[in-house]
């Protein structure tokens, strides 16, 4: 019995593996959309060759500045387009925030709207390092396969350059250049079957009066329902401009292999401003991906550019009859040939 109950939780295991490792991004191309959504954070794995992915969300926020007195309300959109990019490994993205901003001054009794692009940018993601590109599940063991290991802490590391653009009199982004810089790394680890962390780290806005320097971390898990998960992820930024720790969770449902809808929420640390917000979304994907033929390895070992030397037709049965013949077969009395018979039948003949 107890060997049964050990098969039953080793296929358990196996099929848990198959579900939930394609949606939480333990792979390059995966049957089963990858989103980064609802965070914000990155992924380190591309969303495969010829595969177009759309990820958005419309989202609500307050704000309350205690030093200015001020209260703001801002609604907008999350707009996030990846494309696999040539490589299955190389990704291009563009990453949009488009929000209004309606901000009253406690001590004036007035308010102002603001209404432009808070993130415009577009970059490039390349992994570097696949951590799990020669790693299979060990057949043997369902305890090594389901319990966490140190090693489960290596991650899969990417690596993203892109810039920010500022497109005409961006209130939200006064006296900044028209393009600046962006560089990032984003690392991916499964730490079980269920959990995954994802970490990034960004030099943003490089060039410019307020450079930038952020991170986010990200836990993931997947429930026993390999189509729901819940994530808690942290959020650090520095910038003469704006600094600020935001902590958010939520939750994603795989409503089918090509579309993700999700739901977050989160707040910030401070009072300069407090900040709370909300956020819904989905998540679809266009596959136009094609797998790709096998590389038709050298035949010849000789060097001869992969052709294959054909011998004489003759030659070949001579070598077959050698062939079927073995060592030692001359040896072997293998009766009279035709023409013997042949020959032995007219001498019966003669004779008679």
């Amino acid at each position: 019995m107890e060997g049964f109950f050990e098969s039953k939780k080793l296929k358990h295991s196996i099929l848990l593996a198959c579900l939930i490792i394609p949606f939480l991004g333990i792979s390059q191309y995966t049957d089963v959309i990858n989103s980064n959504r609802p965070g914000l954070s990155v992924s380190a794995y591309a969303v495969g060759k010829n595969v177009l992915q759309l990820e958005t969300g419309l989202f609500y926020e307050q704000q309350d500045h205690s030093l200015l007195n001020t209260q703001s309300d801002l609604v907008g959109t999350d707009i996030s387009l990846r494309y696999g990019l040539l490589l299955e490994r190389l990704e291009l993205n563009w990453e949009g925030t488009f929000q209004n901003q309606k901000i009253t001054f406690e001590d004036f009794a007035t308010s102002d709207s603001r209404t432009d692009f808070y993130r415009n940018r577009i970059g490039l993601k390349f992994l570097i390092y696949d951590r799990y590109k020669n790693e299979k599940p060990n057949l043997y063991s369902w305890k090594a396969n389901n319990v966490f290991q140190l090693k489960n802490l290596i991650p899969s590391i990417s690596v993203y350059a892109g810039a920010n653009f500022v497109l005409g009199d961006n209130p939200f982004y006064a006296g900044d250049p028209t393009v600046s810089p962006r560089v990032m790394v984003a690392t991916q680890s499964r730490l079980s079957p269920r959990f995954v962390l994802i970490s990034n780290f960004a030099y943003d806005r490089i060039g410019t009066d307020f450079p930038e320097m952020s991170y986010t971390v990200s836990l993931s898990h997947a429930f026993r329902d390999p189509k729901w998960s819940v994530f808690v992820e942290n959020q650090g930024i520095d910038s003469d401009r704006y600094s600020d720790v935001l902590l958010r969770g939520g939750v994603a449902y795989l409503v089918n292999e090509k579309l993700q809808a999700d739901m977050n929420l989160g707040a910030s640390f401070k009072n300069t401003p407090s900040r709370v917000f909300v956020s819904a979304g989905v998540s679809y994907r266009f596959d136009f991906h094609k797998d790709q033929p096998k590389a038709i390895e050298d035949q010849n070992a000789d060097g001869n550019g992969g052709e294959i030397k054909k011998k004489p037709m003759k030659k070949k049965k001579k070598e077959k009859k050698k062939k079927n013949k073995g060592p030692g077969a001359e040896d072997i009395d293998l009766g009279p040939t035709k023409k013997q018979l042949r020959k032995l039948k007219k001498t019966e003949k003669k004779n008679n």
